[in-house]
């Protein structure tokens, strides 16, 4: 984080102005007074490689694709337009694509146990052929879908409008016989001998031609196809999958094992990671997060309940129970409480763009870690420390064991992640940044913004702990002097990869904002 840049190691003359975020869309908004259905809430949402996808999956194992527009109505993607020098000024606006149903309720009848269809994860796969791939996971089943236009086949009526029948010939819309019952067998006709129907008749002349039925596909509809199911390979519930660089495997996660899959083969993983102890009484901590680096097809990271994140290396064993680095902040001395280890625990890992940082959520903070220095954090961001004095209530009402997810910019000079009352913050990581800024997922997501201070601060860190802990000594407001809610939490969110646009889900919304 040293020379004035960002993540990505972009040298410049200071650190980026803090962005203004604004309002874009909102799908599924609730009304006022309306009550949301439990199947409704979202739980999971991925953006594809290139932006131009987003994905959301539910509790009720529903998967939602969305695609981008702005950029279909301009003719190209952005680099096409930035190659022409189109003046790109518009922010990306998505509109509904198609739903299919991913997962169902299903009942392990061996060890007696309701498995939800509730999705959990969802990744993008590479593309084919037009159509669109992606893994979608609930507690036990993952499942390879293959998204696909595909040429709606009609049948054309047989007979000629009258008015064009000398013409070219064009189909007709009304039909041969009006009325089965008018039809005999030898084709011949009944009543109205002379009559195609109450509102057609023969021309005097007759009609010259008679065009026999085509097959017509001019209509187009989306068809989700679940090509493999990956099942039976985990004994706890999965928490992660994620796609290797290489587009041919992928890793699961649960609590204590990670398997590496072929996406081809769905009845055969190997298991890469093992943490299970010979007694389960001697069990200490699980995995909780896993994720593959984005670049190097042998490298992936995962993370644990106690707080530290992994780094392994596939060719160093088949079994990668030693890793090659290890992750964590020592805890400081004397500060050890009940709720030291439940804090620390962290819910999600994100790798940057180029790999050379790693992101991780705890429940108080956001650290930011540099892969090639493993002597602690480069930068760790406040997020929840104005809630350490109600930490006994959290652990009571189970808000302590929330998990919420984190993300990086696509230039890797920002972070983000979700918090309580339905809101989100976003944090500079450039080299003397001062940028935190708390967004609402509402259409006015600069309700709640908390300024920054004007004087300059000598640490990022410092600063940004300074900001959040405003208001933190009273125990009904939140950083920002608003009464905090804890039946409203923000855990799912995603930045766009190539562009500052976040999507986010709110129980059963999903609000996007551009900066």
């Amino acid at each position: 984080m040293k020379g004035g840049g960002g993540v990505g190691g972009e040298v410049t003359a200071g650190p980026p102005p803090p962005l203004e975020w604004k309002f874009s869309q909102v799908f599924g908004e609730r009304t006022t007074g309306e009550e949301v259905q439990e199947v409704d809430i979202i739980s999971a949402i991925e953006f594809d490689r290139t932006g131009d996808h987003l994905a959301t999956g539910d509790r009720g194992g529903r998967v939602v694709l969305f695609e981008r527009t702005d950029t279909k109505e301009h003719g190209g993607s952005r680099r096409e337009l930035e190659r022409v020098d189109y003046p790109v000024g518009r922010h990306p606006e998505f509109r509904y694509k198609t739903e299919f149903q991913s997962h169902e309720p299903e009942f392990d009848y061996l060890k007696s146990l309701e498995i939800e269809e509730k999705i959990n994860k969802i990744r993008w796969c590479q593309t084919a052929n037009g159509a669109l791939f992606l893994l979608s996971t609930n507690d036990k089943t993952i499942k390879y879908w293959k998204v696909q236009e595909k040429k709606v086949k009609k049948i054309s009526e047989m007979n000629i409008d009258p008015s064009k029948a000398a013409g070219n010939g064009s189909v007709a819309s009304s039909s041969l016989c009006s009325s089965p019952k008018q039809c005999l067998a030898n084709g011949g006709y009944g009543d109205k001998a002379y009559s195609l129907s109450n509102d057609l008749s023969f021309p005097p002349e007759g009609i010259p031609s008679l065009r026999l039925p085509v097959v017509t596909s001019n209509e187009t509809s989306l068809l989700a196809r679940c090509r493999r199911m990956y099942a039976h390979a985990h004994d706890y519930h999965i928490n992660s999958i994620s796609n290797n660089s290489d587009g041919e495997t992928f890793i699961s996660a649960d609590d204590l094992r990670i398997n590496l899959w072929n996406l081809e083969i769905s009845n055969q993983s190997f298991n890469i990671v093992n943490v299970k102890p010979t007694n389960m009484e001697d069990l200490t901590e699980v995995i909780t997060s896993a994720e593959f680096h984005p670049t190097h097809c042998n490298t992936l990271a995962y993370s644990s309940s106690k707080g530290s994140v992994r780094l392994i290396d596939l060719r160093q064993s088949a079994l990668c129970d030693s890793h090659s680095k290890l992750f964590e902040e020592q805890e400081a001395p004397g500060s050890r409480s009940f709720f030291t280890e439940i804090i620390a625990s962290i819910s999600d890992i994100k790798f940057a763009k180029d790999g050379r940082y790693i992101l991780s959520r705890d429940y108080m903070t956001l650290k930011l870690w540099d892969i090639n220095m493993d002597s602690g954090p480069v930068s760790t961001f406040q997020v929840h420390e104005y809630l350490r004095p109600k930490l006994c209530d959290l652990y009571e009402n189970d808000s302590i064991f929330d998990k919420f997810e984190c993300c990086l910019s696509g230039d890797g000079v920002r972070v983000a992640t979700g918090s309580y009352s339905n809101l989100f913050r976003v944090f500079g990581c450039a080299a003397g940044s001062t940028e935190a800024t708390t967004l609402e997922a509402s259409k006015n997501p600069m309700r709640r913004q908390v300024q920054t201070p004007s004087r300059p601060s000598r640490s990022l860190s410092s600063s940004i702990t300074r900001v959040v802990r405003r208001g933190a000594d009273s125990a009904s407001v939140d950083a920002n002097g608003y009464s905090f809610d804890f039946t409203t939490k923000l855990l799912h969110l995603v930045w766009h990869p190539t562009e500052n646009s976040i999507a986010c889900a709110a129980a059963n919304s999903l609000y996007m904002y551009y900066a």
